[in-house]
C-alpha cells in the first residue's frame, strides 16, 4: 500500500510523538518546509511537555490518527526522535491508517512507527530526517525529495560519490526492506509490534551506544531466532558508538563480525542513513536486492503512487 507522492505545495502535517522539541526549533523547521515550497499544518499537542515525553501517550497518538484522517494533509513527518513512541502503540487505531494511506516520515524512536504501521497495514513508511533535521544538508535534501516526489517502479540507493559502500559475503539477497534504530528494533521482540524479519532484509543503526550494548541488542536478536530468519543486512551509521580506549571492550568491528558476519549473508555496510550526515531517505516495507558481488541496493517497486 503506498501513500501519494509529495508535490510542491502539499501541506506536510508534522508532529511530535516522542520527546518534545524546543519552541524554535520547532518554528525553525516549519520556516525551512515553508521555504522548500510546501504548507505545514502541525499536530494540536506538537507543543506539549510532559518530562521527556512530548505530552500523554493518548494525545500523542491522537495527534497521529488526526493527521491521518485530516484530508488536508498530504504527508506526515515526525519533528524528532528520543523516546516515547512504543508508549503510544496501544492507542492507534491501524484501520484508520490502512483506509488513509499516506507518507509517514522519520528515524531513530520512530522506527516503531515505520515497522509496526507497514506490518499490521501493509503501508510503505520511509526511514528519513525529521523537521528537526539538517534539510539543508544537499544530499539529504535530494534523497528526501527524490524518494518522495518521484514515482519510479525501481531505483538504486547510493551513497554520495566520495562515500562507499563495504560489502560482506558473497551473492545476492531479496525481501522487504525492514528495521530502522536497533535499540527499538531489539525492545519490541516479543510484543504485537515487533518487526518482521523472515525473509526480509533488515536495516539497522544507532547512536551513543557503546560496543557492548551493541552486542547486546544482536545478541538478543540471534538467541530470539530473529537474525537467522533474514534474507539479508544493510548496516547504517553507527554514531558515537566507539570508545576511546579498547583495554576492556570489544570493538564495533568485532561485533558486527561475530553478530552478523558469521550468519553468512550477504550484508552491506556503510550506508549513510542514521544519526548523521547524509541520511537517505528508506522505504521500510518495499521490495529490496541486495547485490554484494556488484556492491548494489536496488528497490524492486514503486514507493509512492
Amino acid at each position: 500500500m503506498l501513500g501519494k507522492k509529495l508535490n510542491y505545495g502539499d501541506t506536510i502535517g508534522v508532529i511530535s510523538p516522542s520527546s518534545p522539541e524546543k519552541p524554535e526549533s520547532i518554528q525553525k523547521g516549519l520556516d525551512f518546509i515553508t521555504k522548500l515550497g510546501f504548507k505545514t499544518k502541525v499536530g494540536k499537542h506538537i507543543n506539549d511537555k510532559y518530562g521527556y515525553l512530548a505530552g500523554s501517550d493518548t494525545d500523542r497518538a491522537q495527534d497521529i490518527m488526526d493527521m491521518f484522517l485530516d484530508k488536508d494533509v498530504d504527508i506526515i513527518l515526525c519533528m524528532r526522535g528520543g523516546y516515547g513512541s512504543m508508549r503510544t502503540l496501544p492507542y492507534l487505531d491501524f484501520n484508520v491508517i490502512k483506509n488513509n494511506p499516506k507518507i509517514f516520515v522519520g528515524f531513530s524512536d520512530i522506527t516503531a512507527y515505520l515497522n509496526s504501521f507497514h506490518s499490521k497495514t501493509g503501508l510503505i513508511t520511509f526511514h528519513g530526517p525529521m523537521a528537526s533535521s539538517n534539510l539543508g544538508d544537499e544530499y539529504t535534501l535530494k534523497s528526501f525529495l527524490d524518494t518522495l516526489t518521484k514515482v519510479n517502479n525501481g531505483y538504486s540507493i547510493k551513497n554520495p560519490p566520495e562515500i562507499n559502500l563495504k560489502c560482506h559475503n558473497n551473492g545476492t539477497a531479496t525481501g522487504k526492506l525492514v528495521g530502522g534504530n536497533l535499540s527499538l528494533i531489539s525492545n519490541t521482540i516479543g510484543t504485537p509490534y515487533e518487526v518482521d524479519f523472515k525473509d526480509n532484509i533488515l536495516f539497522i543503526e544507532d547512536v551513543h551506544e557503546e560496543p557492548y550494548a551493541i552486542d547486546r541488542m544482536l545478541t538478543h536478536l540471534l538467541l530470539a531466532g530473529k537474525l537467522q530468519q533474514c534474507s539479508g543486512f544493510i548496516l547504517g551509521q553507527f554514531t558515537r558508538c566507539s570508545l576511546p580506549h579498547y583495554e576492556r571492550s570489544l570493538t564495533l568491528e568485532q561485533v558486527i563480525e561475530d553478530r552478523i558476519l558469521n550468519l553468512n549473508k550477504p550484508t552491506i555496510t556503510n550506508l549513510m542513513s542514521g544519526h548523521d550526515y547524509p541520511k537517505l531517505t528508506l522505504p521500510i516495507g518495499a521490495k529490496t536486492k541486495i547485490d554484494c558481488d556488484n556492491t548494489a541496493i536496488d528497490i524492486l517497486e514503486a514507493v509512492v503512487k
